[in-house]
């Protein structure tokens, strides 16, 4: 099956984390969850992103960099918002991927000074009145990686929550996180 590199939100790794790369790996494949805060947790994105103020988003992407070092290239890099950045990194710029999925983020092409990789397929999943997600630029972002990727695609979900896909939150909503799910093991299944 597909190895994966699945990097965490603001809130850290937290158990909705974990328990999404648990049903990626009930599918059968291999899930590493590098913890980019250090085994720190938060209970609010404000909180989360504080944390990454102080000890910045370099580190954040750095940690990310270091964590897929030590893994084959041959993977698909995924990040849930905060963790899109390491994982869009990785994609755009280390030879070997073989895809990425970025979950409610994704940040303009010229971020990481490349163009989108030919071949590497990507997935972007975000709510359409998402405050971070449509109302920061990061939907107009994935658009423009859907567009260049040989295999791209957008999925906009109706509603207003930004970690809709994590059942551990109030923010989840269960319609929007099946087809989520649904969408990246066929995504997952495409690309082995």
């Amino acid at each position: 099956m597909t190895e994966i590199v699945l990097f965490h939100h603001a809130l850290g790794l937290t158990p909705g984390i974990t328990g999404f790369a648990d049903e990626l790996r009930h599918a059968g494949h291999t899930v590493h969850t590098p913890d980019l805060f250090e085994g720190r947790t938060f209970a609010s994105i404000e909180a989360g992103m504080g944390h990454v103020g102080e000890i910045g988003f370099g580190t954040v992407l750095d940690r990310g960099t270091r964590a897929a070092e030590t893994l084959p290239a041959e993977v698909v890099y995924a990040g849930f918002s905060l963790g899109v950045l390491p994982a869009q990194k990785l994609a755009q710029t280390r030879p070997g991927a073989r895809g990425a999925l970025l979950y409610y983020a994704c940040v303009p092409l010229a971020e990481f000074g490349a163009a989108w990789p030919r071949g590497v397929p990507v997935q972007v999943h975000g709510m359409d009145d998402d405050p971070y997600f449509a109302g920061e630029g990061d939907l107009d972002a994935a658009r423009e990686v859907v567009a260049q990727a040989d295999r791209g695609e957008l999925f906009v979900y109706p509603g207003d929550q930004h970690y809709f896909a994590d059942p551990t939150l109030p923010s989840y909503r269960e319609q929007a996180a099946t087809l989520l799910l649904s969408r990246t093991l066929a995504f997952l299944d495409q690309v082995q």
